[in-house]
Order: C-alpha cells, then sequence, then structure tokens
C-alpha cells in the first residue's frame, strides 16, 4: 500500500483498526508515534547496488485506554510528513511492538487495514547459483495422449 493509497482509503472511514497477521487487532488505543522516511542504499550478495525508500509508520500503545486516532487525524498526520520530509506516493512499512519490533507491509480487506508479513529474499539468485524451484504439476492436469488410453493396449 502507498501513501495516496492510505489517504484515500481513510477519507472513507470511520474509525481505524490494524489487523496483525494472526488475526488479532492492535489494540484501538493505539499512537501512530512517527511517519518518516526510510532510505536504504546497499549491495546485494551479487554486488550490485540498489536503493529502497519506504514511508515508515510507527504504532505504539500506552496506558491511555481513552484514545482513538481518527482517520481525519491520520491524514493530517501524514500530509504534515509529506510536506516536511518531502515524502511523496511511497510504499508504506509498518514497525508495530510485539515481543520484538516487527516490520510489516500493510494491506486493506474493505474494514481494517492489515499488517502482512515481510520477507527477506536473494536479490542476486542468479550470481549465488540459487536453485530455481521447479513447478510442481498435477498428474490429472497433463494432457492425455489418444494413442494411449485404458484398453487400447498400448501399455
Amino acid at each position: 500500500m502507498t501513501i495516496d493509497s492510505i489517504k484515500s482509503i481513510l477519507s472513507d472511514l470511520e474509525t481505524i483498526a490494524f489487523e496483525l497477521p494472526d488475526g488479532s487487532l492492535v489494540p484501538n488505543h493505539f499512537h501512530v508515534t512517527e511517519v518518516g522516511k526510510i532510505s536504504k542504499d546497499f549491495i546485494d550478495c551479487g554486488g550490485v547496488r540498489r536503493q529502497e525508500v519506504v514511508a515508515n509508520f510507527q504504532l505504539w500503545n500506552a496506558d491511555d485506554y481513552d484514545h482513538r486516532l481518527h482517520p481525519e487525524k491520520l491524514v493530517s498526520i501524514i500530509e504534515m510528513s509529506q510536506k516536511v520530509l518531502d515524502i511523496g506516493d511511497l510504499p508504506i512499512e509498518v514497525e508495530y511492538q510485539g515481543t520484538t519490533i516487527g516490520k510489516f507491509g500493510l494491506d486493506f480487506n474493505g474494514k481494517n487495514f492489515l499488517l502482512t508479513n515481510k520477507h527477506t529474499d536473494c536479490l542476486a539468485k542468479d550470481n549465488c547459483n540459487v536453485p530455481v524451484p521447479k513447478e510442481k504439476v498435477s498428474l490429472g492436469s497433463l494432457p492425455i495422449s489418444g494413442s494411449c488410453t485404458p484398453g487400447s493396449g498400448c501399455c
């Protein structure tokens, strides 16, 4: 999800809820304590220089159980961050404290924002001799040749 898409979704919501990958909800008294721009400049294992830039939202819970962040307030926080930090329509990454700080992707299911698991990957598989997984095919999906059918005597 990108900055423009979250702002569009927020404009149609009355409340905000974030759902963790296990289906549980972030407590509804959460705060968005940061909206930032993170730049990552790195070299992959094949020696290729790469750059990534994401907008980062940090969610945090306090003991202020009556706190509720309303959609229009989050839009104003996002817009202020866009202006001050020169953030365009970047992909969003969300940080949330579970047993450790987790970094998540963001999606929306029509009701809740979904914190989606992120995964590592090799960006230079061709240089690392990483085997390409073979496509698994069901034998039942293979085409049947007309020359060898049951009862035809070909087998």
